[in-house]
């Protein structure tokens, strides 16, 4: 049989062993304990080796120090134009005081899921269905500054709140594809215009600058007829005048060059008219011959004139 002795030293180790894992603890890191005595809280353990007073104190709440996330379930929100929308959405968030969060309030991870969806449709219906599409950012920065102001005495941080998806009814989508659709054509048409105006603005542009030159074309070409009839003109007159004063010296050879030049003239003009026609003139060759030999005999009265001169020249004796 097992002594007294035994029996109390067996007794004493048992309550050795107890009273070692009742008032050592080791808390893990990222995390923290809270300690009560009695039911009431007296202080936090940290993350390494604690010691408490066996069968007074006892471990409370087991807080995760950790930032965590939270997925904020689908729900719908009716916007400002009344417009039915399923939103849903993401909450990271840090516990900083571990006391608060275990005794300010209860089921933390409710109480902000909770606070975070009545946020949502509070904020989300303020706004129009167009701003709600558009403006994620500004949802995303408007929600996380009310629900951290709400959270704050539970002794948490809440760093980011993220809208994941905004999903607006189906007749609703069908509807923006068409308007989107329609805008789309609107532009197309716009540009299309626009290009069709920029081209009749350079045709027109082209065709003001080919009238310009053109009529700069007619205006030079003008200038140079006119040009030319007045040299002509001049040429006429000094043939003229030739021949008046040689019919004024008495040649009357020069009577025939002239009527034999516009013999000539009336000659080449019938020769080169586009009609097809048998014409004809009243006109005896011989006159036209006797023209021509008046022509002849005038040019050869004009070459010894010439050279009469040139020996009158050549005889006069030099001094």
């Amino acid at each position: 049989m097992i002594s007294i002795v035994g029996v109390f030293a067996i007794v004493i180790v048992v309550m050795a062993i107890l009273l070692v894992f009742m008032g050592v603890k080791s808390v893990p890191q990222g995390r923290e304990w809270t300690v009560e005595r009695f039911g009431r809280y007296t202080q936090t353990l940290r993350p390494g080796l604690n010691l408490l007073i066996p069968f007074i104190d006892r471990v409370g709440a087991k807080v995760n120090m950790m930032e965590q996330v939270l997925d904020v379930p689908t729900q719908e929100v009716i916007t400002k134009d009344n417009a039915m929308v399923s939103v849903d959405g993401v909450v990271f968030y840090q516990v900083l005081d571990a006391a608060k969060s275990a005794y300010e309030v209860n089921n933390l991870e409710i109480a902000i899921l909770n606070l975070t969806m009545t946020n949502i449709r509070t904020v989300m219906g303020s706004m129009d269905l167009d701003e709600l599409l558009s403006q994620r950012d500004k949802i995303n920065h408007q929600l996380l500054k009310v629900v951290d102001e709400a959270t704050s005495p539970w002794g948490i941080k809440v760093t980011r709140i993220e809208i994941k998806d905004i999903a607006p009814p189906k007749e609703l989508v069908d509807s923006m594809a068409r308007q989107m659709k329609a805008e789309r054509e609107k532009r197309a048409n716009i540009l299309e215009a626009e290009g069709f105006r920029q081209a009749a603005i350079l045709k027109a542009e082209g065709e003001k600058q080919s009238a310009i030159l053109q009529a700069e074309g007619q205006r030079e070409a003008a200038f140079r007829a006119a040009e030319a009839r007045e040299r002509e003109a001049e040429a006429e007159a000094k043939a003229t005048s030739f021949v008046s004063d040689a019919i004024a010296r008495g040649n009357v050879q020069a009577i025939n060059y002239f009527l034999g030049v516009k013999y000539v003239e009336a000659l080449q003009a019938l020769s080169t008219a586009p009609n097809q026609k048998v014409i004809l003139m009243p006109l005896e060759a011989a006159n036209v011959i006797g023209a021509i030999g008046g022509i002849a005999e005038l040019a050869k009265s004009a070459m010894d004139q010439q050279q009469t001169r040139t020996s009158s020249v050549l005889s006069r004796p030099q001094s």
